[in-house]
């Protein structure tokens, strides 16, 4: 349906809690190509807690200016793998995406009337991270 390439910035550890770390990832901006165009609108914010063994829960919420209008993204996923290959994408190595797990459940609110039918979906995001962003294919669960 969509792709999402968000521009993100450097992690914020907000602090460690039972072993697991707290943490935000600014997202700076970024594009949306696909069935809808435009842009990540910037200061949208990622929510991490990176659990021991290197895994990721995600709780993202973020803005798009699209032609149409603009939309709220509420994004929960994760990312897990091998815990060698989640070091590496930690360390800031380009992993491909097929060595590791990242997959997250969108929900969309729009008051265009030309996007309404995004607020009725829910749709998976399969996600690769890259050292300064991240990409995301956009799939509606039908």
């Amino acid at each position: 349906m969509m792709t999402f390439t968000v521009e993100v910035g450097d992690p914020v550890i907000v602090g460690e809690v039972g072993g697991q770390v707290r943490r935000y990832v600014p997202l700076l901006g970024g594009k949306v190509d696909g069935d809808y165009s435009g842009i990540i609108i910037p200061g949208g914010m990622d929510w991490q807690t990176v659990m021991p063994n290197g895994c990721v829960e995600i709780s993202a919420r973020y803005a798009l200016e699209l032609e149409q209008g603009r939309v709220e993204v509420r994004s929960k996923g994760l990312r897990a793998g091998a815990p060698g290959v989640l070091a590496r994408i930690a360390a800031g190595e380009i992993v491909p995406g097929s060595q590791y797990y990242f997959r997250t459940a969108m929900r969309f609110s729009s008051g265009s009337l030309e996007l309404a039918a995004l607020n009725q979906i829910l749709a998976i995001a399969i996600g690769e991270r890259f050292p300064n962003y991240v990409t995301l294919g956009i799939y509606p669960v039908l």
